[in-house]
């Protein structure tokens, strides 16, 4: 399983910023843009949330698990592999998604005094901001399956899970 990517992630993000902000201004000029739900920003911070507790709680079981402590529960290493794909499947919408609420925020900055317009601005802000954590929980997660060998210098390094 190879590691993701910042680069891809933000070229991701980049993409569907842009093409949303295109998309948006197009569909101002004719007629009424979409609203921006309130509920994204929200279901990226249940996702993230989700996340950063798979991490946490694998992270503790690692760690008892490697001072071999007697109460210690073993990580199954398939659960681990899942939990990494979700997450990193995960990030890679949570790219897609803030791209394109970043993108059409954009758009809604330029009628601010129009209170609806306002409100969808924030909405679209805080989707990014969401997506901003459950892209940084997806790599803390990925980070945390890493195996041992893999931080070594001379380890293989593309394998963040077993």
């Amino acid at each position: 399983m190879r590691e993701l990517r910042i680069r891809v992630l933000a070229g991701v993000f980049v993409v569907a910023a842009v093409l949303s902000w295109a998309g948006a201004r197009l569909w101002t000029s004719l007629g009424t843009l979409p609203s921006v739900p309130l509920a994204a920003p929200i279901v990226l911070a249940l996702i993230a949330v989700v996340l950063l507790a798979t991490a946490l709680s694998l992270r503790s079981r690692l760690k008892a698990q490697r001072e071999r402590r007697p109460e210690a529960k073993g990580v199954d290493p398939l659960m681990a592999a899942r939990a990494v794909v979700f997450g990193q499947a995960s990030a890679l919408v949570a790219a897609l998604v803030a791209g394109m609420y970043g993108g059409t925020g954009v758009v809604l900055l330029e009628s601010l005094d129009i209170p609806a317009r306002r409100d969808q601005a924030i909405y679209a802000g805080f989707s990014v901001l969401a997506g901003i954590a459950v892209i940084a929980a997806a790599l803390f997660l990925e980070r945390v399956c890493r195996l041992p060998e893999d931080d070594e210098p001379g380890g293989p390094g593309t394998a963040p899970a077993a």
